[in-house]
């Protein structure tokens, strides 16, 4: 008998893996005519399709063909699914860490971090599938009972963002999946090949043809748009600035198309007096500097009290210079490069904008020179509270700090806002911390500590920062329809 070696393992960092084509009804469509370009040397890693809306319009078909058997599944077969979709993401955690850094610039541990954190909602989910609520009760006038039940909602259009290309996405199709939806994902242009590599895990993982779709477009209006006027689709799950969203929101109303909502943010960071000055760093610096600044949750603006107000500058300079900056995939590296040049020119305006009217800068102010898109870590004191950087997200490394005397200062500064989508707050007095997160227009508040996102925590803001939620137990109802049943025995 000839001995046949085992095919070797593909290696999932490897961009041209992922650049084969669409991916529709289980079949990898072929095309090409978008470059993927690694931000940190400007040079082109893959190429990937260009869909058009007749691609799109085959990515709902296929997404009908496969939505009465992706429903009638039972619910612990689909969490099963999602589980060995959790467990295949985690052995190829490397890979898929460097390929995010490749192609978003983000350093290596912010990638490896990404990754656990997108693995988690599929590990989620395949825990809450199967414990959709119901409700059953005696109606108050005694004349029947109600039963409440949850369908799947039907086939969503998931838009991600191209600052976390695999959690923005897991987030999403994790609880549509749970809910029994088949999906249409339309990625960000810039970053693509993540969101095919887990195109690629899920079929592995035994997702069926035509339950995950995934394609990308650098027409994303007429595609979305042609989605949305089709009544075949029920859903729309959308991550991006709030400028897009109302334009989505819009559309969307046309045919009454069911919205989520994740949009901008301009996070304050409060420090008060009595606050643990060394916590605060390093919160401060997971609250900006994760992902170099470029996360809808990163503190934006930074409200210190006069007390504590120079101390906590100077702390925060010395981090901040102190950070190594280079290409995400080096060792030691902490800051990567920004998206794009235009990321560069926008953080570049704010700056010298701030800079011009009165703003100084203690380290960094001024982009780097050379391929890449690098910006240095930058922190800013005397900002003038209507600066531009403090009314627009910044979306990148740079700390505007500000001084503040009162606990009604505070509150007043930080909800000077469109947005509502994260605050943090650092205090010892817990009351004092309270007291002031619930007078702070905001969906999540972080009190003393710099991070809050958590897969079983429901994520989302207030104002013009989104509707809905995503993670926890509330985000697989984002995907469901109550029925409710009068009921007669």
């Amino acid at each position: 008998m000839t001995h046949v070696p085992p095919r070797p393992a593909a290696d999932h960092s490897d961009p041209a893996l992922h650049a084969h084509g669409l991916f529709i009804g289980g079949e990898w469509l072929p095309g090409r005519g978008i470059p993927v370009m690694n931000p940190a040397t400007a040079s082109v890693l893959a190429e990937v399709p260009d869909a058009t809306v007749d691609d799109a319009l085959r990515a709902v078909a296929a997404a009908e063909a496969a939505a009465a058997g992706w429903r009638a599944t039972p619910a612990r077969q689909r969490a099963e699914i999602l589980r060995r979709w959790f467990t295949l993401m985690t052995a190829h955690a490397e890979e898929l860490a460097t390929l995010i850094s490749l192609e978003n610039g983000k350093a290596l541990p912010d990638a490896r971090g990404e990754v656990a954190y997108a693995a988690e909602f599929f590990r989620w989910y395949s825990e809450e599938a199967v414990r959709v609520p119901g409700e059953f009760r005696h109606a108050p006038s005694g004349a029947h009972h109600i039963l409440v039940d949850h369908d799947p909602i039907g086939i969503s259009v998931l838009i991600t963002p191209w600052n976390f290309p695999a959690a923005m996405a897991t987030r999403k199709i994790g609880p549509a999946l749970a809910a029994g939806c088949t999906v249409i994902l339309k990625p960000a242009s810039e970053t693509p090949l993540t969101a095919y590599a887990m195109a690629r895990l899920g079929a592995e993982a035994g997702v069926p043809p035509g339950v995950v779709n995934v394609l990308t477009t650098t027409r994303p209006g007429p595609v979305v748009n042609a989605m949305l006027a089709d009544p075949r689709v029920r859903k729309l799950s959308f991550t991006g600035s709030t400028g897009v969203g109302r334009g989505l929101l819009a559309e969307a109303a046309k045919t009454v198309v069911s919205c989520s909502m994740e949009l901008g943010g301009n996070a304050p960071f409060l420090v008060f007096d009595d606050a643990d000055l060394e916590a605060a760093l390093d919160g401060a610096m997971v609250a900006k500097m994760r992902n170099a600044g470029e996360a809808c949750t990163a503190a934006n603006r930074f409200y210190v009290q006069s007390g504590i107000h120079d101390a906590f500058v100077a702390g925060l300079t010395k981090r901040m210079a102190a950070l190594k900056i280079g290409t995400g995939t080096e060792p030691g590296i902490e800051v990567g490069p920004m998206i794009t040049t235009k990321a560069v020119q926008k953080i570049d305006r704010l700056v010298s904008e701030a800079v011009a009217r009165g703003a100084r800068v203690t380290t960094g102010g001024a982009p780097l020179p050379g391929n890449g898109y690098f910006y240095p870590p930058t922190v800013l004191e005397n900002v003038p509270v209507d600066a531009a950087i403090a009314h627009e997200e910044i979306f990148g490394p740079v700390a505007p700090v500000y001084r503040f005397d009162s606990e009604e200062e505070a509150i007043r500064l930080a909800n000077d806002t469109e947005y509502g989508l994260a605050a943090y707050i650092y205090s010892r007095d817990l009351s004092r911390a309270l007291r002031v997160g619930k007078g702070i227009e905001s969906g999540m508040i972080a009190l003393n500590r710099g991070l809050m996102s958590d897969p079983a925590a429901p994520f989302g803001g207030a104002k013009q920062s989104g509707l809905g939620r995503e993670g926890g137990v509330t985000g697989i109802l984002e995907f469901m329809e109550p029925k409710y049943f009068a009921v007669n025995f």
